[in-house]
């Protein structure tokens, strides 16, 4: 009897171009296309409609949008790059105070690992303070390994700090490289549903990531989208399709 499929599944994937790599989970897969197509070609005689049709050249492609964000899958999946311990963090108006007195100076609450400086602000106002290499005057500040500096017209004023830092032992990262041309991450993917007691499983031998979305939106969740292409293994072999009916 036929069975049905129901929910988005589970999608897994383990790389293929790097020996004894680790599996890992897309992660909370919202939806799974897997498109199939030929080209065609008809032959003509004198009548309008074609008297054969042969297929041509095959596509296999497929789209994942995912409720993870994963460093681990996106860069098994895509990116194929070296992933790192620890991670950049944002520190996104860090609330300071200018000194009453000399030094009007405001060190930053991670400034031990500190990275880059993304402005400053007043916390009264939200306008923005300019940046300069040293000697600030009013409205103006200046930064040297996360040592925020005022003018002294400043002083007691409540500013908001935004910058990034280093965290050791924490998190993972990878920066992306710029490859040769023609370096790509392979990998494989399986995909499985159930519904009623009633498996069905698509394996895809051979994958290729082609495209990586991920965006924001207000009062939403971001849910990544990862477009890949399918082709054949040296076995030949594109894809397993496994039901659970029986004929």
């Amino acid at each position: 009897m036929a069975i049905y499929s129901f929910g988005s599944g589970v999608l897994l994937g383990q790389r293929t171009d790097v020996a004894g790599s680790t599996p890992v989970n897309f992660g909370l897969v919202q939806e799974v296309q897997l498109d199939l197509s030929f080209t065609t070609k008809e032959l003509y005689g004198q009548y309008q409609f074609p008297l054969a049709i042969a297929r041509g050249q095959a596509k296999a492609q497929a789209k994942a949008k995912l409720a993870q964000v994963s460093g681990l899958a996106f860069n098994a999946l895509f990116f194929g790059q070296s992933l790192a311990s620890g991670q950049l963090t944002t520190s996104y108006g860090e609330a300071g105070t200018v000194p009453a007195s000399s030094p009007y100076t405001v060190s930053a609450a991670n400034s031990a690992t500190f990275a880059d400086d993304y402005g400053v602000v007043y916390a009264a106002t939200g306008l923005p303070l300019t940046k300069v290499a040293s000697n600030p005057a009013a409205g103006q500040y200046s930064e040297s390994t996360g040592v925020y500096t005022f003018a002294s017209v400043d002083a007691g004023k409540a500013v908001l700090l935004s910058y990034t830092y280093s965290v050791a032992g924490a998190g993972q990262q990878f920066t992306l490289a710029n490859p040769l041309l023609g370096t790509t991450p392979t990998f494989q993917a399986q995909l499985y549903t159930s519904f009623q007691g009633k498996p069905v499983n698509v394996k895809l031998f051979n994958c290729v990531s082609s495209k990586l979305s991920f965006a924001t939106k207000l009062e939403d969740f971001a849910i990544p989208e990862l477009d890949f292409d399918v082709f054949a293994n040296p076995a030949g072999n594109v894809l397993a399709w496994s039901f659970a009916e029986v004929s």
